[in-house]
């Protein structure tokens, strides 16, 4: 599902076209993240603004980006949850903004609140990215299946709060496949149509640094699921410790330097089957998706 654009400048022009040439090329498309939120780990403030946060999703969509995800709570471990109106109150006037801008990418809004996703979909939203996979509200799964919406259901273990607290599986890509299906299923007796479902293994959601290799791994385990895989794994804290690691340093890379193995996490992601990229820096994971989709075709 599309977003529309309304008339816009040469700018908006030039980043739907780029948006599909990305997905021509790759079959993928690239998902840009606008935290709206003073608290967020990768961008804390910086575009709880809504004039900031507008200008920012308008640059991703210029960048490539056929999604622009605009949330209002912060999902990193220990996050404190904030109130349904503090949260529309930071995520409308972005995505108000945004289509009145005529942006040419769909709109999608990170909440496990129906309430907010419902006020952000008559907004002009057309995605629900949901962390708790419809668990969080029970009316979630209503209110997509009723607007017809497209949904991201993904894995998490616990709350963010709590998330990672010593987190254990026995088979962590069994288990997260299982969740999954579970949901999928669902979400399919609730209403939501199979093509509008997005599934992700929630990297970094309630789990250690090895689980997190795991499931990049063997991610075509959960490509048998047979819906499109989201992976996000943009700056999150094990790539900074890999490459501390590497490098020899005691402390986690900064997040303003786990560009390079974002970058590396979802190639190897794309190769195995993801097919939608959740990331902060649209032009670099373009780029290298692009080669990587090219190299790919030419071993067929």
């Amino acid at each position: 599902m599309r977003v529309t654009p309304g008339r816009g400048g040469e700018a908006e022009r030039r980043a739907q076209s780029a948006s599909e040439a990305f997905e021509e090329a790759t079959g993928a498309r690239l998902m840009g993240i606008v935290n709206a939120t003073p608290d967020s780990f990768s961008d804390g403030g910086r575009y709880l603004d809504p004039a900031a946060a507008i200008a920012h999703g308008l640059e991703l969509a210029q960048e490539g980006a056929a999604i622009i995800d605009v949330g209002g709570e912060s999902t990193r471990p220990g996050a404190q949850p904030v109130s349904e109106s503090e949260e529309c109150a930071r995520v409308l006037p972005v995505i108000e903004g945004l289509v009145a801008a005529g942006v040419p990418a769909q709109l999608s809004i990170d909440t496990c609140k129906a309430g907010v996703a419902r006020r952000a979909l008559a907004a002009g939203a057309t995605f629900v990215n949901d962390v708790s996979a419809l668990r969080a509200d029970p009316q979630m799964a209503a209110c997509v299946a009723e607007s017809g919406a497209e949904c991201c259901l993904m894995h998490m273990r616990g709350r963010p709060r709590t998330m990672q607290r010593d987190p254990r599986y026995g088979d962590v890509v069994a288990e997260v496949k299982r969740f999954l299906a579970e949901r999928l299923e669902l979400a399919l007796a609730a209403g939501i149509a199979e093509r509008r479902i997005v599934l992700d293994p929630g990297i970094g959601f309630g789990k250690t640094v090895a689980h997190n290799l795991a499931l990049l791994a063997r991610l075509d385990e959960l490509a048998t699921l047979g819906r499109p895989l989201l992976i996000g794994v943009s700056r999150k804290s094990f790539i900074g410790a890999i490459g501390a690691a590497a490098s020899g340093s005691e402390e986690p890379l900064a997040v303003d330097r786990r560009l390079a193995g974002t970058i590396a996490a979802n190639v190897l992601a794309y190769e195995r089957g993801a097919r939608i990229f959740r990331v902060h820096d649209i032009a670099p994971a373009r780029d290298a998706l692009a080669l990587a989709a090219a190299t790919l075709a030419g071993d067929e």
